[in-house]
């Protein structure tokens, strides 16, 4: 390490004030910084010291983690029991109890991918193709029928699989549609133009629940008699051309963002359409609306809860089912911190996925 430099090599380094470096110097600054900053530092560590200490207590020293919904009655803090003793119905929802292994090594599949995909080292043909092996296994585990696997009718799934089956499948289809409908709406053809913002403007003026209405309720209406369409289905297409809608806005944006001059500077180098949009424009829009993008699909991803309406049995739902055995009625904050905590998860893991991307995007450039 290299020593300081002074004139005089037998002066003595004279150090700064303990007060200003350190924890110390931090707190100052940051904590008590004035009258102001000092009295709301005092007011917030009051309530802190009168809200966590007790939650504390009531969440994991008084609380009841295996006993019954009488038991839970008789302790004073929190009943995770409820979450414990249902935990197969929570996550698997009515699918065979003896097959419950199948849906769990399907999640176990889907996270291997994504965990995989987020190493932007990982994105190779060879990843593609196990996405394709890694669906087609997971479709097979969870409807089964063939390699002695006990078929599994789709009204049976629910809970996680089920959420997850919607979000991921529905997120993964609606970002390429989105792409497709921003162009289409930049595009200089009157009639393709005019069909994606129609489409785009329609389906952005209606709220999901009125499209998983017409998805369950009214589109089989105009089926022929006999020809049914599997519910879980109609469901992941509503949410897909719901979602796609906002994404192709977002894209929009982007595009719009770029300038000029790399439209001409494609022109000069002879590139057609096609390859102007997959080698310049959309690397560079599609870099820009990161954020906004994943806001998107995060909203999307919480909004998957609402196919509960049309009586799927997602993670709410199987969740909603337990608290209305009157066994377990009155411990719902329990119930509802634990997906709470699931939805948490998921959310945080795409935020963060998308700030790391940002970051490393931003260094290639």
């Amino acid at each position: 390490m290299q020593e300081a430099y002074t004139d005089n090599p037998t002066e003595e380094i004279i150090k700064p004030p303990v007060t200003s470096i350190g924890v110390l110097g931090w707190i100052k600054a940051n904590l008590f910084n004035g009258w102001f900053n000092s009295v709301l530092t005092l007011v917030i560590l009051f309530l802190l010291w009168k809200t966590v200490p007790p939650f504390f207590r009531w969440a994991l020293v008084d609380s009841a983690w295996h006993s019954t919904g009488v038991g839970c009655r008789e302790a004073s803090g929190a009943c995770w029991s409820i979450v414990t003793t249902n935990l197969r119905f929570i996550i698997f929802g009515f699918f065979p109890r003896e097959s419950q292994w199948r849906p769990l090594l399907a999640m176990l599949i889907l996270f291997g991918l994504l965990f995989c995909s987020q190493n932007r080292n990982y994105w190779k043909k060879s990843l593609g193709y196990a996405w394709i092996a890694g669906l087609f296994t997971m479709g097979l585990l969870m409807k089964g029928g063939i390699l002695g696997l006990t078929p599994v009718e789709s009204t049976q799934w629910g809970g996680l699989p089920l959420t997850l089956l919607l979000s991921v499948f529905g997120l993964t289809a609606a970002y390429p549609l989105g792409v497709i409908l921003a162009l289409g709406r930049q595009s200089k053809m009157p009639a393709i133009k005019l069909l994606c913002i129609l489409y785009i403007e329609l389906i952005r003026g209606v709220p999901l629940i009125s499209l998983l209405f017409m998805g369950s309720i009214i589109f089989p209406l105009f089926l022929p008699e006999g020809i049914t369409i599997n519910k879980i289905l109609r469901a992941q297409v509503a949410i897909i051309i719901f979602t796609a809608a906002y994404i192709a806005e977002v894209v929009r944006g982007g595009l719009q963002g770029m300038s000029k001059g790399q439209y001409e500077a494609a022109d000069s180098l002879g590139l057609n359409y096609y390859q102007t949009m997959r080698l310049i424009i959309l690397p560079q829009a599609l870099k820009i609306i990161i954020p906004p993008t994943v806001s998107i699909l995060i909203s999307a991803f919480k909004d998957t809860s609402l196919v509960m309406i049309i009586a799927l049995f997602d993670l709410l739902k199987t969740t909603q089912t337990v608290l209305s055995n009157p066994e377990w009625m009155g411990f719902s904050r329990e119930a509802y911190i634990f997906i709470a905590m699931l939805y948490f998860l998921g959310c945080f893991s795409m935020s963060n996925y998308s700030r790391k991307l940002e970051k490393e995007l931003s260094r290639e450039g």
